[in-house]
């Protein structure tokens, strides 16, 4: 999850433009090259940035998050998708691919424990990255937590933010059958993949254009036409990972799996009225999660380009420095 949607309103609030010092394409084996960025400062403080989605990809916004005289900031464009190739892959392309890659880079760069900034499907990636490898997570920075449960799939997809946005939630449904609406994960997963590229391009575009139009707590619920090439690798790499159930082994396995990363501490940012990941799972998170710190923003959504959740997650960064 995370469509990014209205970044110029949190301009702001963010730090100067800047340009990579470093970029290059990264063979991870399996047929994939990723993509992988640093900027800021090349001795730093390092922190790795999780996109969302899964299949969302990095933006030149996602690096003026961080004081570039302080920080060393890598970003990568995970399997499949932005410039990574190859593009809307889902072939050898799992959370356990991500984690071993999200290792591959470490290692390249030399960097013994980093901070793990990850938003929406980002923030799940890096809570089962650090408790994948506890040892290399100095602190986690969440945005808009998604523990990959079955209940937030439910939410999402069965109807249940389709009852604030009745009319989005039509547009997304009608396109589907009646007879298979009981599952529209599995409905798009059949047309997503249908191998018909114009069949492809229609159902991505119906797919992120529910996402997108409720992103923001601003938004006017009105999609925009997103590209046929982006939202073919969104939605089919999201599509993928959903109907996967995130490759976990069990339903609440995030939770379950907390104890790992009990001597972790981290910061939790999250809106109050997001309607893709409800705030639920954010409360929850932080209650079982001790050296948590839960930053809720009272008129935000879901969205990094929310105003309030940028300007949080610039004072969290700034307080991490020293």
């Amino acid at each position: 999850m995370d469509r990014i949607a209205g970044q110029k309103r949190a301009a702001a609030n963010l730090y100067p433009q800047i340009e990579p010092f470093d970029q290059r394409f990264l063979d991870v084996g399996d047929g994939h090259t990723i993509y992988v960025e640093q900027c800021g400062r090349p001795d730093g403080l390092p922190v790795i940035v999780l996109h969302g989605g899964p299949g969302g990809g990095c933006s030149p916004a996602m690096r003026r998050h961080f004081d570039p005289s302080v920080y060393r900031i890598v970003l990568f464009d995970q399997r499949g998708c932005g410039r990574s190739r190859p593009h809307a892959s889902v072939e050898a392309n799992t959370t356990w691919h991500l984690v071993a890659d999200i290792e591959r880079i470490r290692k390249l760069f030399g960097i013994d424990s980093w901070i793990v900034f990850g938003g929406s499907w980002g923030a799940t990636l890096a809570l089962i990255y650090a408790q994948t490898h506890p040892e290399r997570a100095r602190h986690l920075v969440l945005r808009g937590v998604f523990l990959m449960t079955e209940g937030e799939l439910a939410w999402f997809y069965g109807g249940g933010a389709g009852a604030f946005w009745p009319d989005r939630w039509a547009d997304f449904a009608r396109v589907i059958p009646p007879a298979e609406q009981y599952d529209m994960i599995a409905a798009y997963h059949r047309r997503l993949f249908s191998g018909d590229p114009a069949t492809e391009a229609r159902y991505a575009r119906a797919w992120a254009g529910w996402e997108n139009a409720l992103a923001s707590v601003e938004h006017d619920g009105v999609a925009g036409d997103t590209p046929a090439d982006y939202a073919r690798a969104f939605a089919r790499l999201e599509n993928h990972y959903f109907i996967n159930r995130g490759f976990l082994d069990e339903d609440g396995q995030i939770l379950r799996d907390l104890p790992k990363i009990a001597d972790v501490p981290g910061t939790i940012v999250q809106g109050r009225y997001d309607m893709i990941c409800p705030p639920v799972s954010a409360w929850t998170l932080s209650r079982h999660w001790k050296r948590s710190d839960l930053r809720m923003i009272p008129v935000a959504g879901h969205a990094l380009s929310e105003p309030g959740i940028s300007a949080e997650l610039i004072r969290i960064m700034d307080g991490l420095r020293s």
